[in-house]
């Protein structure tokens, strides 16, 4: 299954690649909700590299299994 999202951010390229790039940016807004937070972020963009984050609840209910990771 194929799923594509399409957005318009208005911001310079400059600052969306460095939001969607900088693991400590990614931490800043890759939550699902209040309640949530992304502990852990990595980010290796060359050919073979990957994208990893680890999200938690903040009460401790849900400790990272929701962990996420792309190859490119």
């Amino acid at each position: 299954m194929k799923i594509t999202i399409e957005t318009i951010v208005n911001a310079p390229v400059e600052d969306v690649w460095r939001a969607w790039t900088t693991p400590d940016d990614i931490k800043q807004w890759n939550t699902a909700s209040e309640d949530w937070r992304t502990t852990r972020a990595s980010v290796d963009l060359r050919a073979g590299g990957s994208f990893s984050s680890r999200m938690e609840a903040k009460d401790g209910s849900m400790d990272g299994s929701q962990r996420r990771q792309h190859g490119f």
